[in-house]
């Protein structure tokens, strides 16, 4: 079959096999009227030969033909053409036939003698299952080059140690714990785990545990229950219910409270949830990767991270490495990014300076690849030429004033408020940091390797306004 997408209005091509010519001339002109292309075939021979030199959508054929009847022909199209579909019409005698084609692979049948409308109708809705077959195979091979390793950039020892780990595990169904700094694509990782597993075909669903407010991140987990709570009116599906038989991704596990820990952890041991306010637990198969850019090891001896959870999500561990230690990939993504962003602009740009390119590779990247794709993508909005240079990067110039760790100590006697210079130097980083993501506080805080919900007490704690960003 054809991989192109079919809309649902697009021209299809139907194969109308039948002994009978009045029937074949009928349903040809019939068929061709609703604006689609046709082939015809006098017999089941016929049509398994013309199956063989062409594609087609749907198979109209009847049940009892001599030479070859409509099962082999079905059998035929099963093997050939598998995304398209097959109706068999039959006579009322032979309706118990046509019932078992159905079990075997068959779309529909429709009796002879039939009504115009009723074959349209069929036409239609087995044209709209082959669309949406066509839809889903094009979404598989979309899926398969995003989240293939060669889809995700890095060419560096490093990040091919992080791609042969990944390989060996994602065949598997054991838990992994994908840590490293904000920015470094841990989601990107788990998303390729999860497409090169057995489960790649089922769901993939992200929480994000630093984000959803606690008091709802029970619910939003295990679901609940009609008047579970105040303003629970109906009954909601939990993340593990809706992950089941695929991938839980949690981001930011180490903001999880140690209430939902506990709760996490007869999960991953019992593989049953029980949504709020119910009384039985549901069976769930779902595999976990977890990520955060946290020191999970010290949370625990601080007590702020269970130690039996711990072990449990930490069965396979993946270390993705910051950018500033794999500085060759530098190059490889920026212009990854170049490219991406010319084209959703429509900007003919074509590389970077080199005096642009060596700004980058001299840069720090406290937000590893996620600042950087900022970067590129700011540098694509504003350059007028054909290539990116220094003037194109701002906030990398050397007039860039970046917020500075340390201060010169005051002479003894003139005395020093250590926590009012703290909280400057804080203030003014989550500044930056804020301009450099455009306001966006979610991706500040992953720069800041903060829980945005702590980055939001800090802003109002220093009153850092709108304004303030610009």
């Amino acid at each position: 079959m054809r991989d192109t997408e079919q809309p649902k209005n697009e021209r299809a091509r139907v194969l109308i096999v039948d002994d009978e010519a009045s029937v074949r001339e009928f349903l040809e002109i019939f068929v061709m009227k609703m604006g689609h292309e046709v082939a015809t075939a006098a017999d089941g021979k016929e049509a398994i030969a013309k199956l063989e030199g062409g594609d087609f959508d749907l198979v109209l054929t009847d049940l009892k033909m001599p030479r070859a009847g409509g099962m082999e022909v079905l059998e035929a199209v099963k093997q050939k053409q598998p995304n398209a579909q097959v109706v068999m019409m039959t006579a009322f005698s032979t309706t118990e036939t046509a019932i078992e084609a159905m079990k075997v692979g068959a779309y529909d049948y429709i009796a002879k003698p039939f009504k115009i409308t009723e074959m349209r109708v069929v036409i239609d809705k087995a044209l709209e299952k082959t669309r949406l077959l066509h839809e889903n195979r094009q979404l598989r091979t979309e899926l398969d080059q995003k989240f293939s390793f060669e889809a995700i950039v890095g060419r560096s020892e490093p990040m091919r140690r992080v791609f042969q780990l990944v390989r060996q595990i994602a065949p598997t169904r054991s838990t992994v714990l994908i840590t490293g700094e904000s920015g470094t694509g841990k989601e990107l990782i788990a998303r390729a785990i999860h497409y090169n597993s057995p489960r790649a075909g089922q769901p993939f669903v992200v929480i994000n545990c630093g984000v959803i407010p606690e008091n709802l991140m029970e619910s939003e987990m295990f679901g609940h229950v009609r008047g579970a709570f105040t303003g629970a009116v109906a009954s909601k599906k939990g993340l593990f219910e809706l992950a089941h038989n695929g991938t839980l991704f949690l981001d930011e596990v180490a903001e999880l409270p140690l209430h939902l820990q506990v709760k996490l952890l007869r999960v991953l041991e019992d593989r049953r949830v029980r949504p709020v306010g119910d009384v039985r637990d549901l069976e769930v198969d779902v595999r976990i990767i977890a990520a955060t850019n946290r020191d999970l090891e010290g949370d625990v001896a601080a007590g702020q991270f269970r130690e039996d959870l711990f072990y449990r999500l930490n069965v396979i561990r993946v270390v993705l490495p910051p950018l500033r230690d794999r500085r060759s990939d530098v190059p490889f993504i920026a212009n990854h990014f170049l490219d991406k962003y010319t084209r959703e602009m429509n900007k003919a740009i074509r590389s970077f300076e080199p005096e642009a390119m060596q700004r980058l590779l001299e840069y720090e990247f406290s937000g590893n690849v996620r600042e950087l794709e900022n970067i590129v993508e700011r540098a694509v909005a504003v350059e007028t030429g054909e290539t990116i240079g220094l003037s194109s990067l701002p906030g990398l110039s050397p007039s860039a004033q970046t917020p500075t760790t340390t201060a010169p100590l005051p002479e003894i006697g003139d005395g020093l408020e250590l926590e009012q210079l703290m909280e400057r130097i804080e203030r003014a980083y989550i500044l930056e940091a804020l301009r450099r993501t455009g306001g966006n506080k979610t991706e500040a805080a992953k720069i800041l390797g903060l829980s945005f919900r702590a980055l939001r007490y800090k802003v109002a704690k220093y009153e850092i306004s709108d304004d303030d960003v610009g």
